[in-house]
């Protein structure tokens, strides 16, 4: 079975994260969404949060998982027998940090493939940070994350 695992941060999944997930669920025979463990970021949203929406937002996608882990990628993944990492590309600048990143990874672990994919024209300009942004302002998030994160903002902004 093809194993694969979609890590980030995901504060707040959007759908720009979806339509990746999604197309790697349709590649793959599973794909494991994993948020990362980051104590050194300051996030908007706890581990638990993040991956309770991400449950959510991908609950009609039947080969997906959601999880999350500290440590090492490659540690995780071997650790589920995942076999290949799925990474988003929005722009030339996200390929130069991605493929730095899939260098490191290929010399931790040569059995582990990195699979770019192109985001979809239209999520091209959208990440979390922006997201963030203008729901900080009260501005409509609708078109950007699921019904499901859009409450969850607005909770969040408000407290």
């Amino acid at each position: 079975m093809a194993i694969a695992v979609c890590s980030g941060s995901f504060d707040p999944v959007t759908y720009g994260h979806l339509d990746i997930i999604a197309r790697g669920a349709n590649v793959f025979d599973k794909v494991i969404v994993a948020v990362l463990i980051n104590s050194k970021k300051n996030s908007l949203f706890s581990v638990e949060e993040r991956v309770d929406l991400l449950r959510q937002a991908t609950a009609d996608m039947k080969n997906v998982e959601v999880d999350s882990f500290d440590g090492l990628l490659i540690d995780y993944m071997n650790k589920k027998g995942a076999q290949v990492i799925i990474r988003g590309l929005r722009a030339v600048s996200d390929f130069e940090y991605e493929m730095q990143v899939a260098s490191i990874n290929k010399k931790l672990d040569e059995n582990i493939e990195t699979f770019f994919m192109m985001t979809n024209n239209q999520y091209s300009y959208l990440s979390s940070s922006i997201v963030k942004e203008v729901a900080k302002y009260k501005a409509s998030v609708a078109d950007l994350v699921p019904p499901v994160v859009e409450e969850a903002l607005k909770r969040k902004m408000t407290e």
